[in-house]
């Protein structure tokens, strides 16, 4: 027996032995656990770090569910040909069609296995996929958010386990809000008000769960779906290790055969007699492999996932034993900021379609549209970067107005929490401010002039409702989060009312879409196409089924709970045939990509 590379191992502390070894436990990795479970198979779980949950845990945990089965309880119709179309246009040929169509179909089935575990999911009628121009975008239903999870259900153990969410997530920092109730307060919705109301007087008068902990009883979003799949795995009894990462895979005459780890300062090798599935995460926070893929410059500091996991390990010691590498260069982006104390940089998704605000370089030049989907943004950045030299960092810029009405990263309304009552140390290190925009422009280092004549041009497009530089606010997708009482375009407001404020931009990341080739069973191909027995990758450990694109929101965990779920069936010898193969005329052969 070897390890990755092909080097004979020394004797290691006695083996153990498993069906099914899965490594990290993000989203896809627990479902391949808790669906390997009911399967019959002996499981176990091995992560790195101490708590559970990776990057699913941080996430808003919405998956993109092509004709799901709650879009009909919306009035909604969709088909397995029009997302296929979809999707295979939003990949630009660089996933096989066949892995397409195989996420498409089984998609569905994977949602409603969800629901069976105890992680129901509903969709969201009106929330538009990305890229509504493309044919075959539906303008709602196709993301799905879970329902609200009671932590009472982990109890204090469990839930100690958990990995927490992102401080930009929580009202105040403490109180969670689901996708549904976000939208209703950013946009401003009459409802909005009250909603809040009873969100706060829920938590508050919670005493018996407050005297215990200080984290919500009720989860929303990633909290609520890596909640409910911890819950189904505790219920399982399936074996779960802690601050165990793998060091490498052993093969046996090109299988793979199991992993080596180190627990409790000990090198343990452990066999796997069917299959082990890497589910650690991407490599965003590899600064060396980041140097060596990703668009220059890059920083891995600049990455919203935690510090402490998503360095590549398992990519390479797949790419060790065989494994080809693809979408290398691509990440899942994002702009962020930094706020001093919180561990990571924070996301900034849905502000920036909230009308007042404006994107400018160091020209004081707006170069994309604010609201479009976020990792468009990201890749804006740099093609405005190479263009200038001034985009990165980026400004969002707003002014007295915006300030009074809209959080901004960590900044509440200021009629909730006035500038007198932030924190004095975030003033010229998480927000800039200037009485006039020329002022501004002086404390932010970008030209005072295209400042000014931006600012004027998007006063004029806010009168007349039409963006003419960058359209937004001109499709359904921008408009979702836009306030409901500006007219007439709900993205669009005046930015000339003094003080202005500015918050630093950097071209982030929710991590990266490159790792291990796949094929529609998330089987490990090597450079030939060929499979590599034994060995399984799901979520961002492997090259993403959308290409380049993020075709709507959920594009992540869709996917890599999907592949899980096709992986188990596979590993049990019942792999899940395609349904509509007349839709592959022409197609790549497995493991092909354009």
């Amino acid at each position: 027996m070897t390890t990755g590379g092909g080097v004979q191992h020394p004797p290691l502390k006695d083996e153990q032995q498993f069906d099914v070894i899965v490594v990290g436990s993000g989203a896809g990795a627990l479902l391949a656990a808790i669906r390997a479970s009911d399967e019959g198979l002996k499981t176990l779980v091995v992560e790195k770090t101490a708590l559970v949950g990776g990057t699913s845990a941080l996430s808003g945990g919405g998956i993109w569910i092509p004709d799901n089965h709650d879009m009909p309880k919306a009035g909604l119709r969709d088909s397995i040909e029009v997302a296929f179309g979809y999707v295979k246009a939003c990949a630009q040929g660089l996933a096989s069609d066949d892995r397409v169509l195989a996420y498409v179909e089984t998609a569905r089935h994977m949602a409603r296995y969800l629901a069976q575990i105890g992680v129901p999911y509903r969709c969201m009628p009106h929330y538009s996929d990305y890229y509504p121009n493309v044919q075959g975008a539906l303008p709602g239903g196709r993301t799905m958010d879970p329902l609200d999870f009671n932590a009472a259900r982990l109890g204090l153990e469990g839930l100690a386990l958990l990995r927490p969410t992102n401080p930009g997530q929580l009202i105040f920092g403490r109180m969670h809000i689901n996708a549904f109730q976000a939208r209703s307060m950013l946009a401003r919705e009459r409802k909005a008000k009250w909603m809040l109301m009873g969100i706060m007087a829920r938590y508050f008068l919670d005493y018996p769960w407050r005297s215990k902990t200080r984290r919500d009883r009720r989860l929303t979003g990633g909290q609520a779906l890596v909640g409910g799949l911890l819950a189904a795995l505790r219920q399982r009894k399936i074996a779960l290790w802690l601050d165990t990462p793998m060091e490498s895979l052993t093969t046996d005459a090109g299988r793979v055969t199991g992993v080596v780890v180190r627990k409790d300062g000990q090198a343990l090798r452990l066999q796997a007699r069917k299959a082990v599935i890497l589910g650690a995460g991407g490599f965003e926070r590899n600064q060396a492999m980041r140097e060596q893929y990703l668009p220059q410059p890059t920083n891995q500091a600049w990455t919203s996932t935690p510090p402490d996991a998503n360095t590549g390990d398992t990519i390479r010691a797949g790419a060790a034993v065989g494994g080809k590498l693809h979408l290398m260069a691509h990440t899942w982006g994002v702009p962020t900021l930094d706020v001093p104390k919180e561990e990571k940089f924070r996301p900034l998704f849905v502000e920036r379609s909230l009308p007042g605000c404006m994107v400018v370089n160091a020209r004081g030049e707006r170069f994309l549209n604010e609201s479009g989907p976020y990792p468009e943004f990201q890749q804006a950045m740099y093609a405005n970067h190479a263009k200038t030299g001034g985009a990165i960092p980026a400004w969002i810029v707003f002014d007295a107005t915006f300030r009074a009405n809209y959080p901004m990263g960590p900044l509440m309304p200021a009629t909730a929490v006035p500038d007198s009552r932030l924190r004095k140390s975030w003033l010229g290190k998480v927000y800039w401010k200037g009485e006039t925009l020329p002022e501004l422009a002086a404390e932010i280092g970008v030209d005072a002039a295209g400042l000014v004549a931006s600012a004027a041009r998007m006063t004029e497009f806010a009168r007349t409702g039409k963006d003419l530089e960058f359209d937004r606010g001109g499709n359904v997708f921008d408009r979702y989060y836009g306030d409901v009482n500006v007219k007439p375009n709900p993205n669009l407001a005046p930015i000339q009312k003094g003080p202005f404020y500015a918050i630093r931009l950097f071209p982030g990341d929710i991590g990266t879409k490159g790792g291990l080739l796949t094929d529609r069973d998330a089987r490990v191909l090597d450079e030939a196409g060929k499979v590599i027995e034994g060995l399984y990758c799901v979520g961002n450990n492997s090259a993403s089924v959308m290409g380049p694109a993020y075709p709507g929101a959920g594009s992540t965990l869709g996917p890599a709970m999907t592949f899980a779920y096709r992986a188990i069936a596979a590993i049990q010898g019942k792999p899940l045939a395609l349904e509509r193969t007349e839709l592959l005329q022409g197609a790549p052969r497995v493991g092909q990509v354009a």
